[in-house]
């Protein structure tokens, strides 16, 4: 992949924080995964305006819903991960249990 080095002024005390969190993968890296996560939450935040114009705003019921689905997944993966199960009576190899 290629590269092009760029300056940019970031607040000393971020970047002195960045840096211990950075360490082993580099601040170039850090920088480029940190840039790469906002530019795509900016381009969800465009999709989700977007799916707001077509359908309009999200319900409270909607809201509730969706979080609640998204605890029962939280809860699941971590009930596959202490069993080492994939919920089909497989492990990851395909054998069965």
């Amino acid at each position: 992949m290629a590269t092009k080095k760029v300056t940019v002024t970031i607040p000393e005390d971020l970047l002195d924080e960045i840096r211990t969190e950075a360490a082993e993968r580099g601040l170039s890296a850090y920088v480029a995964e940190a840039l790469r996560f906002k530019r795509d939450r900016d381009r969800l935040g465009e999709l989700v305006d977007w799916l707001q114009e077509e359908h309009g705003p999200v319900t409270e019921d909607e809201r509730a819903a969706a979080f609640t689905e998204l605890e029962n997944l939280d809860a699941e993966h971590e009930r596959r991960r202490a069993t080492g199960k994939h919920g089909d009576g497989k492990h990851g190899d395909g054998e069965a249990a």
